[in-house]
């Protein structure tokens, strides 16, 4: 396998060539999570992996707590499948809290306050009820929890990881929290082990070909739990060797010759790119300083390579789209970028201008 192989099993992997799935739940379960705390972006990063979704149909879907959002994983937002979000979380909820633990001393915020919230909170909500940050800080402030200098914000964070609170359905242009039990009634807890083994098996089936690093990264374990999994699942992966790295991916890839290279616009903190720590595959060497960048925003994907940036902006009835690629695009690279073009166009059920 060569560099540009690697490439197009990752885009296949990662239902960016060819997509299995119709539904957002099945993907996200499929992918284990997606970053999303760019929530337009991350709705978009659906939607590429997608057959026929819409951005008004994956808020609904949302909305419904067809998939949460919430801190996992490394501690951002990840949209999480709610039937995986207890074990996914008590996986990685204690690295979480050890990192945060310095700042919580800080803002003096203790195991004894973080039971008093908690408590607050499961009570506030409970019934179906779905509360802004706004009225969560005026509901603790009455409790006689102070929510100012950040406190809100670890308060929250330490009751999504305690399974007391997850993601509600926005309103508005407001997110909302919701009680962890209601909105994901069937949540299980897994055994340690079984857990690690479970997310190494994930990862490895829908972002391969990968490293142990690529998943230690990814994952925020330690490399001792990361060998760990890996370790049990190893005989359900196959692996390649490429520059004195050994990658591991599913075993059943396709027969046949994979989709053609394609092109895609990714969103800011795109799986395609965040997912992986080394990412020198789809950077091409004399774009490195400008590629690396990019993985924290929007990108042009071409053939699997970072191929230049892109930006939005939303009117009334249209997009304004700025394409900034590296080098001028030949004419088969801009009729693939235009069909991307259309592509988002048709999400986004909006007219789209470029420049």
């Amino acid at each position: 396998m060569n560099a540009r192989q690697l490439l197009q099993y990752r885009l296949y992997n990662q239902q960016l060539s060819k997509s299995r799935f119709k539904n957002a739940g099945e993907l996200v379960s499929y992918m284990g999570a997606i970053q999303a705390q760019d929530y337009a972006g991350a709705k978009w990063a659906l939607g590429l992996r997608l057959n026929n979704a819409t951005d008004s149909k994956l808020e609904k879907q949302i909305n419904a707590g067809e998939v949460l959002r919430t801190h996992v994983l490394r501690p951002t937002w990840h949209f999480v499948n709610p039937a995986d979000i207890r074990w996914m979380i008590e996986l990685t909820a204690p690295r979480l809290n050890q990192q945060s633990a310095g700042r919580n001393r800080q803002l003096k915020l203790d195991a004894k306050t973080f039971a008093k919230s908690n408590d607050i909170l499961a009570k506030a909500l409970q019934g179906g009820k779905q509360l802004t940050r706004t009225e969560i800080a005026a509901i603790l402030e009455q409790g006689g929890i102070a929510t100012d200098t950040q406190r809100l914000i670890h308060l929250l964070f330490t009751a999504e990881l305690d399974c007391v609170i997850t993601s509600g359905a926005r309103q508005g242009k407001q997110f909302t929290y919701a009680s962890f039990d209601e909105r994901a009634p069937n949540a299980k807890s897994l055994p340690r082990d079984e857990s690690i083994a479970r997310l190494a098996l994930t990862y490895f089936n829908s972002r391969g070909p990968a490293t142990l690093h690529d998943f230690v990264w990814w994952s925020g374990l330690t490399v001792a739990d990361a060998k760990t999994g890996l370790e049990e699942i190893k005989e359900k992966l196959t692996n390649i060797s490429l520059d004195n790295q050994t990658y591991y991916l599913p075993q059943h890839l396709p027969d046949t010759k994979l989709p053609a290279p394609i092109s895609c616009l990714l969103p800011p903190f795109d799986e395609y790119t965040i997912a992986y720590k080394d990412r020198s595959a789809a950077i091409n060497t004399k774009h490195a300083e400008q590629g690396g960048y990019l993985i924290f925003d929007p990108a042009i994907m071409l053939g699997g390579s970072i191929a230049g940036n892109w930006k939005r902006s939303i009117g009334t009835k249209n997009i304004t789209v700025n394409l900034n690629p590296f080098d001028v695009l030949k004419p088969a690279q801009q009729a693939a970028v235009d069909k991307s073009l259309k592509h988002y166009a048709k999400f986004m059920g909006m007219g789209v201008e470029v420049r």
